[in-house]
C-alpha cells in the first residue's frame, strides 16, 4: 500500500465526515426552528379561541362599540388564515395585538363589564396565553439565533452555502395584554 495514498483516503474521509456532521447539525437547528414555530402557532391558536369570547362579552356591555369589535374579529380571521413566513405572521399579529389593546382600554369605560367574573376570567384566561406565546417566541428566537450563528460561522457557512440552508426569520410580537400587579400600600 502506497502510503500517500493511505494519507489522501483518511484526508477525504475525514473531510466527508466534518461535511456530515455539520450538514446534520444544520438540519438538526432548522428542525429545532420548526418544532418551536409550532408551539408559537399552537399558542397563537389558543388566543384566535379566546377571541371570539372575549368579543361577546364585550359585545353585551359595550353595544355602541362595533367598530372596535367588528375590526377585533375582521384581524383574528385574518391572522388565522395566515400561514405565511413568521415575518409575514408577525405583521397582522402586530395588527391584532394593536387591536385587542384598543378593545381593553374601551372596556375601561366600563366599571360593570370590569367586574364581570366571566370577563374576569377571560382577560386572565388571555393573559396566560400571551405569556405562554412570549415565552415559545423566546424558544423560537433562541433557536433561529443558533441556526443564524451555524449558518454564518466559518467554515459551517461553506455547508450552508453549498446545500441551500436559507436563513430563517425572528417571530417579534410584543404581547396584547401585559399583567400588572395590584400594589398596595399600607395606609
Amino acid at each position: 500500500m502506497n502510503p500517500a495514498l493511505i494519507v489522501v483516503a483518511v484526508v477525504l474521509l475525514a473531510l466527508i465526515a466534518w461535511v456530515l456532521i455539520q450538514y446534520n447539525g444544520l438540519v438538526s437547528l432548522r428542525n429545532h426552528i420548526a418544532n418551536a414555530w409550532s408551539n408559537i402557532d399552537t399558542e397563537l391558536k389558543r388566543r384566535y379561541d379566546l377571541i371570539p369570547n372575549l368579543v361577546s362579552t364585550v359585545k353585551g356591555y359595550a353595544n355602541h362599540e362595533k367598530d372596535v369589535l367588528q375590526h377585533v374579529t375582521e384581524l383574528r380571521d385574518s391572522c388565522v388564515n395566515n400561514h405565511g413566513s413568521p415575518t409575514e405572521q408577525a405583521g397582522t399579529e402586530r395588527q391584532l395585538v394593536g387591536a385587542l389593546q384598543r378593545l381593553l382600554a374601551v372596556v375601561e369605560n366600563y366599571p360593570d363589564l370590569k367586574a364581570d367574573q366571566h370577563f374576569l376570567e377571560l382577560q386572565q384566561e388571555l393573559t396566560n396565553t400571551e405569556n405562554r406565546i412570549q415565552a415559545a417566541r423566546r424558544f423560537y428566537n433562541g433557536n433561529v439565533r443558533d441556526y443564524r450563528i451555524k449558518c454564518q460561522s466559518f467554515p459551517s457557512t461553506i455547508v450552508a452555502s453549498l446545500f441551500g440552508f436559507a436563513s430563517e426569520d425572528y417571530f417579534d410580537v410584543e404581547p396584547s395584554v401585559r399583567s400588572v400587579p395590584d400594589v398596595k400600600f399600607p395606609e
